[in-house]
């Protein structure tokens, strides 16, 4: 059976029929996005065009169907399943709530809770989870109930009790008691516990302006002044752009900085140019411009007069090290653990907004929280100025001093949300924007170092990286760049561009022996998806390691191929282990409440939602199988691997219900794609 080219070659055996071939992906989804600009391909992922064709087409489906069945369903809701009785968590640890039971708007009856939560979930062990149908075992003759509160099951083995040691058992007398290993709990302390908790206190006097913006303004005593005493610098450059431009006569002496390449005679012409009687020549700005591609009077204030060589900073060592790239929605902290557990070196917390961090934002604040299995650890912010990411800066300095390796400026975001803002990749458009920001983030930040991922540009046709990387690292502070091998408006729509990609490394490395600054560490991004393609890209261009974002979302275990350098051809039952690390990381981050449950379902739904895509390298003609080859319709090489690579959402739900027991009836899964939602014959067998 042949298909177009663009199609997972699939050996014979495993095909199922051509009608039930499955359609494109939308990996803007990688990013977050959900509206595309114009001109991008609605079939999402870089179906490249130019080197092959897009993958067949989703059966015999109308105009009409298929219509219906693109993009993502937008504004999905996820409404939260509370137990009918909430428990004060203090209560819940054997400790005083400072409220006290008449206050505090939590119950503190555990009687009454434990009467009337849900029954407790059973994780089972990978051993008791066959390879057929139904899979999962039937638990209810296993269960053993406590005698007085049967919601409680005495046979299981909780997840954050065999991580922290407290739990809730029963001593000899059928009596209720709270269990608490205190070596394990000591243990726990340092290897897994979390961190970057930034509190309701400091969240409130954010949202009053009392800490990070007026408590360190210019009357505080307090060291961290810097953002407001920056600012200011950056109010005087602005105010003098501002100025109207002086005219030359035949009197002025023209400066011209020594990188701008001007020579005497266009020095002299440009100076006759002003006289009446002179012919008409090209200005001193419209030179300068020409010469370095910015307006001269925006060349001479785009940043502070400031030192460059940020000589202070911590200096990151890096080469050789895989690094998770941050992820709006998937990558979260229990994912990021999976991603660490299979060989990540460096991790990044998912994108966070500057403004609402200054805000004291609950959900912000939550996104720099950090396990202590991420030996390298960042927080990635976006913003359009520097009066919201300078004191963002401040802020994280002052209040996770110790704990955060690195804090990463997203000049990369391409969804429409983001960039209409002025944040994201429309920076690239900006660089005197761009390099206060820079500046004074590594000012605000003290020992810190401030990284950067960019896009190639924001247009087709018009890159732009090969000019900002240089002034990023040299004049910037930059202490590590990556660079997307795509520009803003090509989305997924194009492979990487793994040539130009090399092209802004050399011009990195070319201004760091002419600067005679030590190099940073840069990192390429774009297509990778095997161990053969991260080492190639990375002997090919010189860059110091790749940033893996789809390929480790489809294929977590992505990071031990790249450090074994080999192709694993992992089985279902070692995937279905993943999963189940996966629900038991959520369990212990989220809670093991009714809600904490739930919201571990819907997030190991969502990294579901990529992970079906993983076509199996033992059933392909050729390996290594690429990210952008769609597969046709296939059955794997046991049941449990055909139910991992169903495009059906409700076989996701199907799967988290093995771990995290019956989804309730009120919770529902809507996926990020249209085309998952819609099972029947369009699944995958």
């Amino acid at each position: 059976m042949s298909f177009p080219a663009g199609t997972a070659p699939v050996k014979a055996e495993y095909l199922l029929s051509a009608n039930h071939a499955v359609g494109a992906h939308d990996d803007d989804a990688a990013e977050g996005g959900s509206n595309r600009t114009r001109g991008n391909s609605r079939n999402g992922e870089g179906d490249a065009r130019d080197s092959r064709s897009g993958g067949p087409s989703r059966g015999k489906m109308t105009k009409e169907q298929k219509k219906a069945q693109r993009g993502a369903n937008k504004g999905r809701r996820f409404g939260k399943v509370r137990d009918e009785l909430d428990l004060c968590w203090r209560v819940a640890n054997g400790e005083i709530c400072e409220y006290g039971a008449e206050e505090c708007r939590f119950t503190h009856d555990i009687v009454a809770y434990l009467a009337a939560k849900t029954q407790d979930i059973r994780i089972p062990d990978l051993s008791e989870i066959s390879n057929a149908p139904p899979f999962a075992p039937d638990l209810s003759n296993v269960r053993a109930p406590h005698p007085e509160y049967s919601s409680l099951d005495l046979s299981t083995t909780c997840p954050i009790f065999a991580e922290t040691g407290s739990h809730a058992k029963s001593d000899e007398t059928g009596k209720l008691v709270l269990v608490k290993d205190e070596d394990k709990k000591a243990q726990t302390a340092v290897s897994s516990k979390e961190v970057n908790f930034v509190g309701a206190d400091v969240q409130k006097q954010l949202r009053s302006k009392k800490v990070g913006l007026k408590s360190i303004g210019e009357n505080s005593s307090s060291k961290h002044n810097i953002w407001n005493k920056y600012l200011k610098e950056v109010q005087k450059q602005i105010e003098a752009e501002d100025k109207p431009k002086p005219k030359p006569d035949e009197n002025s002496t023209i400066v011209v900085e020594p990188d701008q390449e001007m020579d005497v005679d266009s020095t002299v012409q440009a100076q006759e140019g002003s006289r009446s009687d002179a012919p008409s020549q090209p200005s001193i700005d419209a030179i300068v411009e020409s010469r370095t591609g910015e307006a001269y009077f925006t060349s001479q204030f785009d940043t502070p007069d400031v030192a460059t060589r940020f000589l202070e900073k911590k200096r990151l060592h890096w080469s050789g090290k895989t690094y998770l790239a941050p992820l709006t929605t998937v990558g979260n902290l229990p994912f990021r653990r999976l991603c660490v557990k299979y060989g990540a070196d460096i991790t990044c917390g998912e994108m966070g907004l500057a403004n609402s961090f200054l805000a004291g934002s609950k959900e912000e604040w939550s996104l720099v929280r950090r396990h202590p299995a991420e030996s390298i650890f960042g927080i990635q912010v976006a913003g359009n100025k520097p009066s919201t990411l300078v004191p963002t800066a401040e802020v994280i300095a002052k209040e996770l001093t110790g704990s955060v390796d690195f804090v990463d400026v997203n000049c990369g975001c391409p969804i429409d949300l983001v960039f209409k803002s002025g944040s994201g990749s429309a920076l690239l458009d900006s660089p005197g924007k761009l390099g206060k920001i820079l500046i004074g983030m590594n000012k605000a930040l003290g020992e810190i170092p401030v990284t950067v991922k960019l896009r190639t540009g924001v247009k087709d046709g018009r890159n732009t990286a090969h000019k900002l990387m240089p002034r990023a690292a040299a004049e910037w502070g930059a202490g590590c760049i990556t660079l997307h091998g795509r520009t803003r408006q090509q989305r997924y729509t194009r492979l990487a561009d793994w040539e130009y990609i090399k092209e802004c490394v050399e011009a990195v490395r070319a201004k760091e022996a002419e600067d005679d600054l030590p190099p940073i560490p840069i990192f390429g991004g774009g297509d990778c998806y095997s161990s053969e393609g991260y080492w190639s890209n990375v002997e090919k261009t010189g860059v110091d390691g790749i940033m893996l974002g789809r390929g480790a979302l489809i294929k977590p275990w992505i990071f031990t191929e790249v450090k074994e350098r080999r192709e694993w051809d992992i089985s279902a039952r070692e995937r279905l282990d993943l999963i189940r690390t996966y629900a038991e990381n959520g369990i212990n981050h989220f809670g093991s409440d009714t809600t904490g449950v739930n919201t571990t379902r819907r997030y190991l739904c969502e990294a579901l939602s990529f992970q079906y895509r993983y076509v199996p390298i033992g059933i392909l003609e050729r390996v290594p199988g690429r990210i952008n080859d769609r597969a046709p319709a296939f059955r794997g090489r046991d049941d449990l691997e055909t139910l991992l690579a169903s495009p059906d959402s409700k076989d996701w739900v199907k799967i988290s219900e093995m771990f995290l027991g019956p989804a309730p009836e009120a919770w529902s899964f809507t996926p990020k794609h249209k085309s998952n939602a819609s099972g029947g014959e369009e699944g995958q067998g």
